[in-house]
């Protein structure tokens, strides 16, 4: 097996809180007898993984969880407080804007200066420097000082001179958030061709369209541990479907909405197939079951509402008992049940909820409310909310 470009083995990074008066002294203890000090602050805990030749990696989590740390470590700007970064081979890193370069040098002299740092020679600068400055695409801004450069242009030239160079292990950290469309196309496509190539990228997105365009495998960071690692479509799924929960919890959404006196109610929501670990997981095609029981005061049967949402809450599709002629089975004392099956599931991989509502028995006033979360698993890289069957073809045009 090709021994990896990068290993990550047992990496923490922990930043001592600053010390005064009698509590430097405690703090000078401590560092004597176990390397740390008193009230660390703790970014990064026992993050393990590796990097070979060849392969595609996207780093995602939310603000402050160490996706930027754990990137300054690997690159040498930062030094873990524990376990061992092994490097191999030529690396070029593209991490925070204007990182490496002199605000009051010239663009020009900052491509020099960058070129030589990367591993090229003068000679070798002058061959590729039209092509570096075609990349970047900034005019003659190249010949101004950078600290006049707007972000986007700051990116381009950093870009441009990493391009030229071709490393083995590329690091970007959120630099396709940057800059124009059509520049942020031109990145990708570049690449797209390097890793066509045979290329290694690490890279920082808070896309996860982008990571799953352009990576194999995923590492998920929360709060400076690892939360996942593996296949970019299982890590990415699973991250999205954490921040749409959070988002409709920080909407107070209630997974369980109960009118005040309501008279009909859902007293049982199921769904198939049953999983005995967490919510149901289905593959996409499959089968979504729910079952669910109501109960009425009175012999009169209630109307049933099912529903499926996203988990942030945006409505995918709803039916009701009463649009669509069909009566509930009756099974005394003012109980109720029925069915439904969603065959041949199109919903995208992500998460979701089922909303089971009970309605008065003329379908006008919803009365009470339950919910079951339920996910659904693919590699598909389409956007939206449902699969849509499609083919296609030669366009019907007339000629330009």
């Amino acid at each position: 097996m090709t021994a990896p470009l990068l290993r990550v083995a047992g990496v923490g990074k922990a930043y001592p809180t600053r010390a005064s008066g009698s509590h430097r002294w405690r703090a000078v203890l401590q560092i004597l007898r176990s390397g740390s000090t008193l009230g660390d602050k703790r970014v990064l805990s026992e993050i393990d993984f590796e990097v070979r030749p060849g392969e595609s990696v996207g780093i995602v989590g939310a603000n402050g969880a160490g996706k930027s740390t754990l990137l300054k470590l690997i690159t040498g700007v930062l030094a873990p407080s524990e376990g061992e970064i092994t490097r191999r081979g030529s690396i070029a890193a593209l991490l925070e804007l204007g990182a490496g370069f002199e605000p009051e040098s010239t663009g020009m002299e900052n491509l020099r200066m960058n070129a030589a740092f990367l591993g090229l020679s003068r000679a070798q600068v002058e061959e590729r420097m039209d092509d570096i400055l075609s990349f970047a695409d900034i005019g003659e801004a190249i010949h101004e000082p950078i600290k006049t450069y707007s972000s986007g242009m700051v990116v381009r030239l950093g870009f441009a001179v990493v391009a030229s160079v071709r490393p083995d292990l590329l690091i970007t950290d959120e630099v396709l958030a940057v800059g124009d469309e059509s520049f942020q196309k031109k990145c990708i496509r570049w690449i797209e061709r390097y890793l066509a190539g045979g290329g290694t990228l690490l890279m920082v997105s808070h896309n996860m369209y982008q990571v799953q365009k352009l990576c194999r495998h995923a590492l998920w960071l929360e709060h400076g541990r690892t939360r996942a690692w593996g296949d970019v479509f299982d890590v990415t799924q699973g991250y999205l479907a954490w921040h749409e929960r959070r988002d409709a919890e920080a909407r107070d959404r209630s997974s369980r909405a109960r009118a005040d006196g309501a008279r009909y109610r859902v007293d049982a929501l199921e769904l198939g197939p049953r999983s005995d670990d967490g919510p149901v997981h289905l593959a996409a095609g499959e089968t979504l079951r729910v079952d669910l029981a109501l109960r009425s005061p009175d012999d009169r049967a209630p109307q049933a509402l099912v529903g499926i949402v996203r988990a942030d809450g945006t409505p995918v599709f709803g039916v009701a008992t009463d649009h669509e002629g069909v009566a509930l089975e009756q099974r005394g004392d003012g109980r109720y049940a029925i069915g439904i099956d969603f065959d041949d599931l199109a919903l995208l991989p992500g998460s979701y909820v089922v909303r089971a509502h009970a309605m008065d028995p003329e379908g006008l006033r919803l009365q009470d409310t339950l919910e079951r979360e339920f996910s659904v698993s693919g590699r598909s890289r389409s956007l939206g909310l449902v699969t849509l069957p499609h083919r296609w073809r030669a366009a019907e045009l007339p000629e330009p």
